[in-house]
């Protein structure tokens, strides 16, 4: 089952049932079958949003956490990220998780941002630099 935000409750219902459970079968969902799920009472931009985070989870092997906050950086595919600048991202995401969360979480450190990039850039077949 995928442990979604409380407020997902509608997509997390639709998801379910339509048996999708699992972060990779939520990532091989076209458009044309969200919109369907979406017909149920689900968010269609919801269900976009969440079909990205589990391709940046099935592709790239993130934790969801780490993944949701890429998207609310702009980040929102592979490619997006293999084409992204650590210092800027790492800024980014620094800036971004002190607004949604304070202190409260760590901030990804710049070792971790440059991973990220690089298993983007593997995933997507774009050279190391």
């Amino acid at each position: 089952m995928l442990a979604l935000p409380a407020h997902f409750r509608a997509e997390q219902s639709q998801l379910s049932q339509a048996g999708l459970t699992d972060w990779p079968s939520l990532a091989a969902q076209s458009d044309l079958a969200l919109r369907r799920l979406a017909r149920c009472g689900a968010s269609e931009q919801r269900l976009i949003k969440l079909r990205g985070q589990a391709r940046l989870i099935s592709e790239l092997g993130l934790e969801p956490e780490q993944a949701a906050l890429l998207l609310y950086a702009g980040i929102a595919s592979s490619a997006g990220l293999a084409e992204a600048s650590p210092q800027q991202l790492l800024r980014q995401l620094g800036r971004l998780q002190r607004s949604l969360t304070g202190s409260a979480v760590a901030t990804p450190d710049a070792t971790q941002v440059r991973a990220w990039i690089a298993a983007a850039r593997r995933a997507t077949g774009r050279p190391p630099n």
